[in-house]
């Protein structure tokens, strides 16, 4: 890495100039992003994933031990490997045991620190602080991004993106002044992202998109792309833990279930929503049931259209506007390890799966529109001023839904369809709350939906037992484990189910065994 970032050679005079300057939107940006999610603090765990990754978690209830730290290199948890998200968790069950409050502040924390620092990266390698203001500002109070705040379990997309945000920033300084000490801190920050999410392996490749613009390096390819070859053996190691986390887990779909085309179908779709949403970020949802094969051509068709002219028309444009490039070849890349082309879980596409890539999005709709109306500020302050004021309520409000999980999967189930995690983790909620019989009702529909549901079943299974319909209960509790026979819960509530029924008194002859319809 021998070539300098253009214009950071030695002392510049007007970046002391526009130190003020620079205070003010770093404050302005820490004001919008608390006054957009400080409220998360007084929210509740909810019933998905939470208790996977908190409340019914063991390790992470004890704190930050030794024998924790050991559990969290080797645990297939969660489907994942990520050591570093399960040491900050323990962290947090250190500092303040089961209290929600401690989990959400440290998501908080951990997202205005991805704002300043996405403010200053793209300050320090463009030398554009208001274009860089505005960029950050988007991507702290987008409503897709509230996901990745408001929900405990995201804690692994705050905690990567930070880890990515500071080695892109290193990266930077590394290009202006080579060291080996700065090359190591690369590959050591790098390798910590990684332990928290691995879906930052695309970042090799977005470092060569950084190469390109707005670094403008002008060593030979060959010579960027080997330099970046620990990167890839990183990124390699850590895709092939993930597979076998994901295999050992049973949460990778089966080509049975979801065929090559289905998956590439949606992921086209998929890709085209996001940029939908990022737009017009409406019907938000913490679960979006996958399509499958129900997907019209038609609709296929269109976002794969949409996509290749935004693909051609960025290539086309290169030269003049090589940010519009960059943005675009940012998202897809960082899009890609989620997309669904290896398809993990019942979901179509993510909010959360947008934290990271929207950046590139953002920036090159900024960048774009600052050079359109370069001759006209005032028009274009209003403009941005306008929608992050728009976005900002939006966010505002997509935030209070994640309140509690009755409110939570209320708000699923009234903007999406035939949606039965929703229908589930609600009947869950009620079933807290005792309210049996709306909780039946909604494990009804969650299997009605899919009866591959094994965890559905065993629910449904549950209300009906604790309303005293133990003979209508054991045959749920019996499909659940012929759909899942490793599964323990169902297990358990059967054999208490048959306890019970052998205590009952004789049924008359005449009476006969109730089902549900």
């Amino acid at each position: 890495m021998t070539t300098s970032i253009p214009g950071r050679r030695g002392f510049d005079s007007r970046r002391l100039h526009h130190l003020p300057e620079r205070f003010v939107l770093g404050l302005l940006l820490s004001v919008a992003t608390l006054a957009v999610f400080a409220r998360v603090t007084g929210f509740e765990f909810v019933n998905y994933d939470d208790p996977l990754y908190v409340t019914a978690n063991p390790h992470v209830q004890a704190g930050l031990t030794l024998a924790g730290v050991r559990w969290a290199f080797t645990a297939f948890d969660a489907a994942n490997w990520h050591p570093l998200t399960w040491i900050s968790l323990m962290l947090d069950g250190s500092i303040g045991g089961l209290d929600p409050r401690v989990f959400h502040l440290t998501n908080l924390i951990l997202h205005l620190a991805n704002t300043l620092l996405l403010f200053f990266f793209l300050d320090r390698i463009t030398g554009r602080p208001r274009r860089s203001a505005v960029t950050a500002a988007l991507f702290a109070i987008h409503p897709l991004h509230v996901e990745s705040v408001a929900w405990i379990a995201e804690r692994k997309d705050v905690l990567s993106t930070l880890l990515l945000l500071l080695t892109l920033l290193a990266y930077a300084r590394c290009v202006e002044r080579p060291a080996l000490i700065r090359r190591f801190a690369v590959v050591l920050l790098f390798a910590l992202g990684l332990l928290a999410k691995p879906m930052l392996v695309t970042l090799p490749v977005l470092l060569l998109l950084l190469d390109a613009w707005p670094l403008r390096r002008k060593e030979p390819w060959r010579r960027l792309v080997l330099e970046k070859a620990p990167l890839v053996v990183m990124s390699i190691a850590t895709g092939v833990v993930t597979f076998v986390a994901q295999r050992h887990a049973g949460t990778m779909g089966s080509l049975a279930g979801y065929p090559i085309g289905v998956r590439i179908a949606n992921a086209i779709v998929a890709t085209a929503t996001y940029l939908g949403k990022a737009i017009w970020p409406t019907r938000l949802a913490v679960f979006y049931p996958h399509p499958g094969a129900s997907l019209a051509v038609l609709t296929v068709a269109g976002s794969a259209v949409v996509l290749a002219a935004l693909t051609f028309w960025t290539i086309r444009v290169r030269r003049s506007r090589p940010y519009l490039l960059f943005g675009w070849a940012w998202y897809l890349v960082t899009l890609a390890p989620v997309v669904g082309i290896v398809q993990v879980g019942w979901q179509a596409r993510a909010d959360r799966y947008t934290y990271i890539p929207l950046i590139g999005i953002f920036l090159g709709v900024v960048w774009a529109l600052a050079d359109r109306f370069a001759d006209r500020p005032a028009l274009l302050s209003g403009m941005a001023g306008a929608v992050l004021v728009l976005l900002g309520i939006g966010a505002f409000v997509q935030a209070g839904t994640w309140r509690d999980s009755e409110t939570l999967f209320r708000h699923a189930l009234a903007v999406t369809d035939d949606n039965a995690v929703a229908h589930n983790n609600l009947g869950t909620a009620l079933l807290r709350r005792r309210l049996l019989s709306e909780a039946e009702g909604h494990f009804a529909e969650a299997v009605r939906i899919n009866p591959l549901y094994a965890e559905a079943y065993s629910n449904l299974g549950v209300a009906l037992g604790r309303q005293g319909k133990i003979d209508r209960a054991i045959p749920e509790f019996l499909r659940a484990l012929e759909l899942q026979p490793d599964y323990p819960e169902a297990r358990l509530n059967l054999n208490r189910a048959e306890a019970l029924q052998r205590r009952r008194p004789a049924r008359p002859a005449d009476a006969t065994p109730g089902s549900r319809e």
